[in-house]
């Protein structure tokens, strides 16, 4: 018993040393209350038809709450019997959000580091340099929660790999399949992509010097546990993937059905809205420098009564308060003039990686042997050069334009993600570099080399950052234009104000820079004195744990405070009904849309109505390619009231241009939830159909694509007048409708057309049915009464459930045999 705490109690330690980190930054979250992320009021408008049902003990896979109806693959489905599924929910359960995911961020780079055979303190200190990583940060704060949870397996998905690629088969490839698993279940494909790209550079390096060495033997053995380990991993999430498969061809992101009156291209995003989130090549300067490119957008850090701008106000005799808030609200309101100066839309704050680890990283770069820098090498500057998007396209449209699945990414940038995990490893192999080595003052000469440069840089940012930076965006002059109309044609004073306004973004620049280069100072100091044996190693490893925690804990206190928590019932009660809301909340009618017209051009944006009404608008960003091509078509200008009609737009809220006073209006001509159409007019494909629906009857008239012609019974001349057909049984997965009429029938249903799942039985019999009105289900009814049902049972979810289910099962007996094996081993 005392060797086995010996030898593990060291990281019994380091695993409390985490928690108690995790308690006092995150403080609140322990005292029961949340984050008032911005992302999760839309994910939370979005699912609000799946936890109505949820509530009823009741799973549902298609929602009509936004955008007229959709599948919930990409919002939210239980998968029951992907294992990790349940292993998610456990750790959600036992800690409070965020820190389950801060937690798994830590220990699984801290196992990473382990893996490097690094020692404990060392280990403990890249795990906290990564976690805390700015990035990492924000995307808590902002509630891209899938997106960290993504993140977070990919130092453990790197261990296990390099595991695999040592040999150690059994565990590793074992590991592999549970942390690969784990990425695929926090279902971001494009952070898994990125960190693949990573992997394949990995392989590639192994590989060469496989085949250099004439070893390929092991490698390709290694090579074959790896491939296992990925499939086993796919089996697990087999229901989430091939649904996500099977939709994301009729998604957003899938190929347009128009080939006029679009700017989409024909497959993928637009590559204007897949670079709208690119890294500035000079930004790449916040690595070192957090405020190099002044922090984040709307923030008036360092605008106070010493300011420059505010200065130009109390000159003109301004009182100083007044003065500092109007400098406040200049920088904050016209573009080109605040405080960031990048050429981001918007951004919450930059890619910080830590002035103690660049100035490692650097020395790793002169000092490490070790054939792991190339791969970190490698993949730091392909990650750059991609990250760059707009504002450096020679490499990125190589990629968006050749490489599979690329161009349905957005928010380039984000690929940092990866560089931000390589940082801390190669500066981290460089200090077990000088540890292990025999004579450690050949390091001195590649230590100063380190310092003269990167202190250097640093000194220029300090003295004269105009060498590299010039704190001006490209909308500079027109926000001065603007200004100058504000201030009724005086541009003298706006141009003054401009002035003020860089040179408080150098102050702010030079103020980071300055504390930059004395973490750089100490950090060379304490290496330096490990080098010349004035200090210990235990000194040193908790002397740089120290440097990165205070490091760190300073620039994210930035941009996640106490005051971003926020009591919980507060957040549940920040969005409550207008009064509109509460009048249409009195019509108990199960299923009709509503159309909010106050704020139509916020039709693909809408966090709001989806709480209370099935919207015509929503948020997500895989709704239907058609749905939004109708949106782009027929609402978001002038919107199409024959559209609004066939959608079954019940109720219109508009408001008053004067007032802003909202009313509610009633639509006497809403289609209902089904109709009998007299007649149907063919067109040729999916350009005529959008160009049909512009101008037609809904009520009367169904627009249909030729294709389905054979299909549909000719409708009689002498049809029944007098038939009804009336939604009945309301389920958003299980639609029912009764039918009368003495003739046979074509009725259009006022339901969003997504022929992967939906079944629709009359009587109980499965019959076809085809798409109308661009968007719509429609269908052949026989004469008489029947029972017509519409039943949403997709096989990609329910079979893939069953495959699941199998991969758990295998990855348990995986897992069960690597520690087996493992004990096996060390016992003998």
């Amino acid at each position: 018993m005392n060797n086995w705490l010996k030898r593990y109690g060291v990281h019994f330690a380091v695993a409390g040393i985490f928690l108690v980190i995790c308690f006092f930054y995150f403080t609140p979250a322990f005292q029961g209350k949340t984050l008032g992320q911005s992302d999760v009021l839309g994910a939370q408008s979005t699912q609000k038809e799946i936890n109505d049902y949820k509530a009823k003990d009741t799973t549902i896979l298609w929602t009509n709450q936004i955008f007229g109806g959709m599948p919930v693959y990409q919002i939210w489905a239980p998968y029951s019997s992907n294992i990790t599924t349940h292993v998610v929910n456990t750790l959600k359960t036992i800690f409070p959000n965020p820190i389950d995911t801060v937690l798994l961020l830590l220990f699984g780079t801290y196992f990473l580091f382990c893996v490097l055979k690094l020692n404990p303190w060392l280990a403990a200190a890249g795990a906290f340099a990564f976690t805390f990583s700015s990035y990492n940060i924000i995307l808590l704060v902002a509630g891209h929660s899938n997106q960290a949870y993504a993140i977070a397996f990919f130092a453990p998905i790197i261990a296990s790999v390099i595991l695999t690629l040592r040999g150690r088969y059994i565990l590793g490839g074992a590991l592999t399949a549970l942390f690969m698993a784990m990425e695929f279940k926090a279902n971001h494909i494009q952070m898994t992509y990125y960190l693949l790209m990573a992997l394949v550079i990995l392989i590639g390096i192994e590989l060469y010097h496989a085949i250099k060495e004439k070893n390929t033997k092991p490698f390709l053995k290694s090579l074959a546990w790896l491939a296992g380990a990925i499939v086993l991993a796919l089996m697990v999430n087999a229901s989430l993937l091939w649904s996500t498969q099977e939709y994301s061809k009729y998604s957003y992101r899938g190929q347009s059905n128009l080939t006029q009156h679009t700017n989409e291209p024909s497959n993928g995003l637009s590559k204007h809205y897949a670079y709208e989130y690119s890294q500035g090549v000079g930004e790449c300067f916040t690595f070192l420098v957090p405020n190099a490119y002044g922090g984040s957008t709307g923030s008036v850090e360092g605008i106070d009564q010493n300011s420059a701008v505010a200065k130009v106000f109390i000159t003109n005799g301004m009182p100083e308060d007044q003065a500092v808030s109007t400098a406040q609200q200049i920088t904050g309101s016209f573009p080109g003039l605040g405080m960031y100066w990048g050429n981001k839309p918007l951004t919450s704050g930059p890619f910080y990686f830590g002035a103690v680890i660049c100035f490692l990283f650097l020395f790793g770069l002169i000092a490490v042997k070790s054939r792991i820098k190339w791969w970190i090498l490698g993949t730091v500057v392909l990650t750059m050069l991609l990250s760059f998007g707009s504002n450096w396209p020679y490499v990125s449209d190589i990629f968006f334009n050749y490489f599979p699945l690329y161009n349905k990414f957005r928010t380039v940038e984000s690929i940092l993600a990866v560089a931000s995990i390589c940082f801390p490893i190669l500066a981290f192999l460089a200090v077990r570099e000088i540890i292990e080595a025999k004579d450690k003052t050949v390091y001195l000469k590649k230590l100063f080399l380190t310092l003269y440069i990167i202190g250097g840089v640093t000194l220029v940012l300090i003295a004269a950052p105009q060498i590299f930076l010039s704190f001006k965006p490209d909308g500079f002059q027109t926000g001065i234009g603007y200004l100058s109309q504000a201030l009724k044609g005086d541009s003298a004073t706006a141009n003054a104000i401009a002035n003020a306004i860089v040179t408080d973004r150098m102050a702010l620049e030079r103020a980071d820079a300055i504390r930059t280069l004395i973490f750089i100072v100490i950090t060379f100091g304490l290496v330096w004195a490990f080098i010349k044996q004035k200090v210990n190693l235990t000194i040193l490893s908790v002397g740089l744990f120290a440097l990165v925690l205070i490091d760190m804990w300073q620039v994210d206190r930035r941009y996640l405070k106490d005051a971003n928590f926020q009591e919980k019932q507060d957040a549940d009660q920040q969005i409550k009904p207008r009064d509109v809301d509460t009048q249409i909340a009195q019509d108990h009618d199960p299923d009709f849309r509503v159309f909010d017209y106050s704020q139509f051009q916020n039709i693909k944006q809408d966090t709001f109505n989806p709480f209370f009404h099935k919207s015509i608008s929503g948020y997500s960003a895989a709704r239907l390619k058609r749905y939004d091509e109708l949106i782009d078509n027929q609402l978001l200008n002038t919107p199409n009231l024959n559209v609004l009609n066939m959608l079954n737009t019940k109720y219109v809220i508009v408001g008053d241009q004067k007032t802003q006073a909202l009313s509610v209006q009633k639509n006497p001509d809403a289609c209902g939830n089904a109709s009998f159409i007299k007649s149907i007019q063919y067109v040729n494909n999916a350009d005529d159909e959008m160009k049909a629906i512009t101008s037609f009857t809904p009520k009367t008239t169904a627009i249909v694509d030729q294709q389905y012609k054979t299909q549909i019974n000719p409708i009689p001349a002498a049809a029944d007048t007098s038939a009804t057909i009336k939604l009945t049984s309301y389920n958003p997965d299980h639609l029912i409708y009764q039918s009368k009429s003495a003739t046979a029938q074509v009725a259009v249903f006022s339901e969003i057309y997504y022929n992967k799942g939906w079944k629709m039985l009359i009587d109980g019999n499965e019959q076809p049915y085809f798409r109308a009105d661009y968007l719509l289900r429609a269908a052949n009814i026989p004469a008489g009464n029947h029972k017509v049902e519409f039943v949403f049972h997709p096989a990609s979810y329910y079979t893939g459930e069953s495959i699941s289910l199998a991969g758990s099962i295998l990855l348990v007996l995986a897992l069960g045999g690597a520690t087996y094996a493992e004990t096996r081993k060390k016992k003998s």
